[in-house]
């Protein structure tokens, strides 16, 4: 196995330093002549990109130059050039965010610190739709899936986003936003085959009548295989199969309504201690959105989805609904301000599924909520230079009563492509089920009877954030581009689990002595760290972009604590995010239409995981030899067979290596 390893990194490395070689003199005179393919090959240029209207942070279009926070949009075209076959691993493009892969169906993911596989604090949104889960406040990544050439952009914002956005937006946002159905019109099929990446098949349809009615019909299916595991245990095979639509209409120049739905089943294997399980995960969604203009920078949307996931394992399950409502209106009065107001409602009824006595949720079935409201006001001290927003969204939800996250933002642009910016921000993560229903049992002795039992805090608060940051962008030419951002996060009420009490009482008739471990709020501290992302256009077919991110957390515990998990205590607050990370990318746009794209990353060591530094890079070599098809070969993680990412959270489980990969994908576009 690994000298197949070496050799498929061996043939992959051959033949893109081969192509690169033989093209070599015809870079150099393209660069020369700069005729019109070269400028035909670059996608967009670095006053083009600063210049794309993002939608995160206001729920309103904005230049990212006019923006008062520190977002990163990583483009269609960044996307298919990484390589990358997930959302999950896509997002490696972004400063600032942590991205771990745990084994071949799981991700551990945080922007600015406190990354967990959980990604709690961390709002993820699909064309606005909330995939965040109240079960235990976080992301299933694995059943987070789109045909990935119809994603326009990934949105990130890094930084707490809770004024707009609401609870959980407390380290940042992802919005994965999908291209408009006119812009898919024709015949899409890919279809990808290596070694990790089993098989990969995408196909897709659009059309329209020609008067304001756009489609697109799509089936998306994969088999992805094992990562790599030193007891040969190849538990974490796993299929998954995907379809759905849609359509937007536009019936006159001032409305514009989007309909969009799909539905997935497959399968999501894991270990639970030393036994393999597997999770049977299905659902789907459908999510409409009306938009009127009202003339002189106002308008009005309402936005509805519905959404029902299903996830039943050996252990427990779920079944979830989710109605959520969101309406909003930007007034714009003169050219000084323009207020923004907006209320939003969410029902989500939710089935408990005991498949163990020893696991357990009371009660079975809750009907949870989040009622909310919010004002904004942005404010031009100075016309086109200096502008004030502050604004402020009331909420309640089902665990956490009543809560307030207010923010302030301040953006100076001194010219046209040069903007300062500073925000200071309050954002929860509110309480889940598991903080606060859960019950797990397990037997230590059975003569005296004594049973350890982790315990849900019906009483636990809402964990805070206080957020201070501050960003510069700039244009310094048109082939040089570059973003700092810095931030001090202060968090209270964190997660932990509280010391063993022992309480005497009785189990299946029997007398028993309970060692009580509660879930608590005990855990405060901060996170200080910047980020630089420089992009530089080197010549006409060669592009250099790059990313440093740094943090450094500083925990401490306000009581007893226990530390049972990959969670929950200071060592695993402090030790669970690299402190260092880099990414280098190099994108060569070659004569006869080849591409040659390199991507470095360094991620530092993980303590509370038992992970090393790492460092690897990806390759891919790109060909479009006629208008409509293209074959790209990529190798992945090539410098070593396997690296750790991220631990298992259980100390009896060997840990799970990410392997050296390789696949060809062959696209038929529109």
């Amino acid at each position: 196995m690994r000298l197949a390893h070496w050799t498929l990194a061996a043939i992959i490395t051959v033949l893109f330093a081969t192509s690169t070689f033989i093209l070599l003199p015809q870079l150099r005179a393209l660069d020369q002549s700069d005729n019109g393919e070269s400028k035909k090959l670059k996608e967009m240029s670095l006053e083009q990109l600063g210049s794309i209207e993002v939608t995160s942070v206001t729920k309103e279009p904005e230049e990212v130059w006019k923006t008062p926070a520190a977002i990163y949009v990583i483009t269609q075209d960044d996307i298919r050039r990484s390589g990358a076959t997930s959302i999950a691993d896509a997002l490696r493009l972004a400063p600032g965010v942590e991205v771990g892969r745990i084994s071949s169906t799981t991700w551990a993911v945080g922007i600015r610190g406190l990354q967990s596989n959980f990604s709690k604090s961390v709002l993820v949104l699909i064309d606005g739709r909330s995939v965040y889960t109240p079960l235990f406040a976080g992301v299933y990544w694995d059943v987070q899936d789109v045909v990935l050439e119809d994603i326009d952009r990934i949105e990130v914002i890094r930084g707490p986003g809770g004024t707009i956005w609401g609870p959980n937006a407390v380290n940042g946002v992802i919005n994965i936003i999908t291209k408009k159905a006119s812009e898919t019109h024709g015949m899409l099929a890919t279809a990808t085959a290596g070694n990790v990446d089993h098989f990969i098949g995408e196909a897709q349809y659009g059309g329209g009548n020609g008067g304001g009615f756009d489609y697109r019909v799509f089936a998306k299916g994969f088999q992805r295989g094992a990562e790599y595991h030193t007891d040969r245990d190849n538990f974490d095979n796993w299929h998954q199969e995907r379809g759905g639509f849609r359509a937007d209409w536009q019936p006159n120049s001032t409305d514009s309504v989007l309909f969009e739905s799909d539905v997935y089943g497959g399968d999501s294997p894991h270990r639970i201690g030393t036994v393999d399980a597997d999770d049977a995960v299905s659902g789907g969604d459908f999510l409409t959105r009306w938009r009127r203009d009202l003339g002189n920078g106002s308008d009005i949307y309402f936005q509805g989805y519905f959404d029902r996931t299903i996830r039943i394992g050996p252990q427990l399950g779920e079944v979830r609904n989710t109605i959520d409502l969101d309406f909003l209106h930007r007034i714009h009065s003169g050219d000084r301000n323009e207020f923004t107001w907006g209320a939003g409602l969410r029902w989500t009824p939710e089935h408990f599924v005991q498949k163990q006595v020893s696991v357990d949720l009371e009660p079975h079935d809750l009907l949870e909520h989040i009622y909310s409201g919010f004002a904004q006001d942005e404010f031009a001290i100075v016309p086109q230079r200096v502008s004030l927003t502050v604004g402020a969204k009331l909420e309640h939800a089902t665990f956490s009563g009543f809560d307030v996250q207010p923010s302030a933002r301040l953006l100076w642009t001194p010219s046209q492509h040069q903007s300062f910016w500073a925000a200071v921000t309050r954002a929860v993560t509110t309480p889940s089920r598991i903080e606060e229903d859960f019950q797990l049992l397990g037997a230590l002795s059975a003569n005296p009877l004594v049973l350890i039992r982790v315990s849900g805090n019906p009483n636990f608060n809402s964990e805070k954030l206080i957020g201070y940051e501050g960003g510069y962008r700039r244009l310094l030419s048109k082939a040089l581009y570059v973003d700092l951002d810095v931030f001090h996060n202060h968090y209270t009420d964190l997660q932990s689990f509280g010391a063993i009490q022992p309480i005497a009482g009785t189990f299946e008739g029997q007398p028993a002595l309970f060692l009580t471990i509660p879930y608590t709020n005990a855990i405060s501290g901060a996170t200080d760290g910047f980020e630089i992302a420089p992009n530089w256009y080197v010549a006409s077919w060669w592009r250099l972009a790059g990313s440093y991110s740094f943090v450094t957390p500083d925990f401490h515990a306000n009581a007893p604590t226990s530390d049972i998990s990959s969670t929950g205590s200071v060592s695993t607050y402090e030790g669970s995010t690299p402190r260092h990370e880099a990414e280098i990318t190099s994108q060569f746009n070659l004569p006869k239409h080849f591409e040659f794209d390199q991507f470095f990353r360094y991620a530092s060591a993980l303590p509370a995981q038992k992970v090393d530094a790492y460092e690897t890079v990806d390759l891919r070599l790109g060909w479009r030899p006629a208008e409509h098809f293209e074959i790209s070969v990529v190798g992945q993680n090539l410098l070593q067979p396997f690296h750790l990412e991220w631990g298992t959270g259980d100390p009896s489980q060997p840990p799970i290596g990410i392997r050296r990969a390789g696949y060809v994908k062959l696209t038929w576009m529109p």
